[in-house]
């Protein structure tokens, strides 16, 4: 076969695998809001709130069921696919040890939160549980490597389909929302079993798998502090939920939470366009400074111009927004929601500059940058909440990404401050963006 129809080959893959993850994010996003629309109305702020609170409270010890190793793992098998038993094996006897302290953790510090409020505590262990059936999600590590994530996606998505309508049938017919978190335990079931055949079907066998230990040193050893960015990440995301709760009370969680939703809906979105800049951007750095600058620069540009384009109608709009899908008993959502616009453009901006930092190398620089962030969230929350109520929540939250994005970045040394004026530049000349600066090499 000609050098030409390998490249031709390897572009096809390339796609046709982006598009599988891209149709993945479509249909978990309109399936995942009609669900979102349909619990709203039918538990109401203070339901929801409960629900929320749970399902977050378990979700800052998430991290600990992957380990934020799946990079590392795809990583050594494209490497080495022949090793793929041990890494899995290892990869799997690791994230079950995970996932118990997640559990065992995560009820000790609800129980202690909330002893008095028996459904939070059982709507978080029933979700918190369900996560053992998500082990079986070590064989996508093996499908990403052989750039087949179609695989995943169907496996995935005809479980969350699945889910998702036993989910708005016990809703509609007003069943106990202790049932409808049992909805976990069946994705994750049917996703693992498809996960599975799959594998097999692909003359792969999972009795293979064994653990080594000396690979689960290794996985650890490069994992550790993608595990604590990771779990300050998702602090900052959501210890304000948690805050709310606790200060303010579940409904209040509820109100909140329905103008997140709305706004990670979104989210997709910046994530996409960053995947598909990525080797541009790397292309770029191989190729000079000035061209790496330029390119990054563009890649700023489009995230403003994103900004502006969903954060300025959603900032006008938001009332009418959230009383046409939850109604009116959310209507302080709406208030919210015009905040959680603003919040974008932090949101876009900070995944537009994971790419300078992967180019750079900077990984202990964005673990400081994590902790920070986390930290000066709680310390905000803290401050504001008991002040301006679930707005000072929000506030707080914009005050700590610019913390974590932008302001921190003057402590560093020089190559982080330039791309700090960089970012700043593309900003103020966003309407200089063309497309054409996006072209590196072939």
């Amino acid at each position: 076969m000609s050098q030409a129809a390998i490249q031709f080959n390897v572009k096809r893959t390339l796609l046709a695998n982006a598009t599988w993850l891209f149709g993945d994010k479509i249909i978990r996003m309109i399936l995942g809001l009609s669900v979102s629309v349909i619990m709203a109305r039918i538990l109401g702020p203070e339901e929801l709130g409960k629900w929320n609170y749970a399902e977050s409270f378990f979700g800052m010890f998430l991290v600990l069921t992957t380990l934020g190793f799946d990079a590392i793992v795809v990583r050594e098998l494209v490497k080495d696919n022949s090793k793929s038993g041990e890494l899995l094996g290892t990869a799997i006897g690791l994230k079950f040890v995970g996932t118990l302290l997640a559990i065992t953790a995560s009820y000790i510090g609800i129980s202690v939160l909330r002893p008095d409020d028996s459904t939070i505590r059982i709507i978080n262990l029933i979700l918190a549980t369900a996560s053992i059936f998500q082990l079986f999600d070590v064989i996508d590590y093996w499908f990403r490597s052989q750039m087949q994530s179609k695989y995943t996606v169907i496996a995935k998505n005809i479980a969350f389909i699945i889910s998702c309508l036993i989910k708005i049938i016990l809703l509609l017919n007003n069943v106990s929302i202790v049932f409808v978190a049992i909805c976990a335990h069946i994705e994750f079931i049917v996703g693992s079993l498809l996960l599975l055949y799959f594998y097999k079907r692909n003359k792969q066998n999972p009795f293979g798998w064994r653990v080594n230990i000396r690979k689960a040193k290794f996985l650890l050893a490069n994992s550790w502090p993608l595990v604590l960015s990771s779990s300050a990440i998702f602090v900052q995301a959501r210890i304000d939920q948690i805050m709310i709760g606790e200060m303010l009370g579940d409904a209040a969680v509820g109100q909140y939470s329905v103008a997140l939703r709305l706004i990670e809906v979104l989210g997709f979105i910046p994530v996409v366009i960053s995947t598909a800049c990525a080797p541009i951007v790397t292309k770029s750095k191989l190729a000079n400074e000035a061209e790496y600058k330029r390119t990054l620069s563009s890649v700023y540009r489009i995230m403003f111009i994103l900004f502006l384009v969903t954060a300025l109608p959603i900032y006008f709009l938001s009332n009418h927004i959230v009383i046409l899908l939850y109604g009116n008993d959310y209507s302080q959502a709406g208030a919210l929601l015009s905040l959680f616009a603003i919040r974008l453009f932090f949101t876009n901006f900070g995944v537009a500059k994971s790419l300078f930092i992967t180019n750079e190398s900077l990984f202990k620089y964005t673990l400081i940058t994590s902790l920070v962030g986390a930290g000066s969230n709680i310390i905000l929350n803290y401050l504001l909440i008991p002040i301006m109520g679930v707005t000072g929540s929000l506030v707080g939250t914009i005050l700590s990404f610019s913390i974590s994005v932008f302001i921190i970045d003057l402590f560093f040394k020089h190559r982080i401050r330039n791309n700090l004026l960089l970012m700043l530049s593309s900003i103020i000349t966003f309407w200089k963006f063309k497309i054409d600066e996006m072209k590196v090499g072939d």
